[in-house]
């Protein structure tokens, strides 16, 4: 088991150092797209300089590189009776490999889509509970980065408030909360000023 679950992270982390933002600025303009707005490799830095037209090309990587590591842990670790840990597993390491990508010299994005599809993965009526949660704060405000932190901040307590004996998954789910607030706390000093911009993620720019 020890070497499924080695296997697992291993693979996981490199899958998550695929980035969707950072493969389709290279493909489509030739360029970085950490070399612009908020140097960061997400989606919503994306859509402010590339617009939305590729950005379901980034949103397919994210997702399914997520999908992919998730699938391999549970797969895994299934024949010893740890699925859903198998699940947990994969998901955090594709996170880590997502935020600190050695191939990328560790300046990676904040995990947003594929935290939601890990959660997905780990329980689809909570993937979809983080989602709208997200998807109400953003049509609401304007704010991608307020929409992110009260989604990803929500999932590892309602894994644990729907699954309170699985003690790995849910030191996962709360890790990773703490994890993706804790990359968006710039943008938390910013909403707190008043000075984060809104995002139109079916357009380019400033949301008005």
């Amino acid at each position: 088991m020890v070497l499924s679950c080695i296997i697992t992270a291993v693979v996981a982390y490199l899958l998550g150092n695929l980035n969707g933002a950072i493969v389709i600025s290279h493909l489509v303009a030739k360029d970085d797209v950490r070399s612009h707005g908020s140097g960061n490799a997400g989606l919503t830095n994306f859509v402010r300089n590339y617009g939305s037209g590729t950005s379901v090309f980034v949103i397919l990587i994210d997702m399914g590189k997520a999908v992919a590591a998730c699938l391999l842990g549970g797969l895994l670790l299934k024949s010893y009776g740890y699925y859903n840990e198998g699940l947990a597993l994969g998901g955090l390491f594709v996170i880590l490999g997502h935020d600190f990508p050695a191939l990328l010299g560790f300046k990676g994005g904040k995990g947003i889509l594929s935290g939601v599809t890990v959660a997905l993965m780990m329980d689809w009526r909570i993937g979809l509970f983080v989602f709208g949660i997200f998807l109400v704060a953003y049509l609401l405000t304007g704010y991608v980065s307020l929409g992110s932190i009260l989604s990803s901040g929500s999932f590892g307590f309602i894994y644990a408030w729907l699954h309170p004996g699985s003690l790995f998954p849910i030191i996962v789910g709360l890790f990773l909360s703490a994890l993706i607030v804790w990359m968006h706390r710039g943008n938390i000093v910013r909403l707190v000023k008043g000075e984060e911009r809104k995002t139109n993620l079916f357009g380019k720019g400033k949301k008005s």
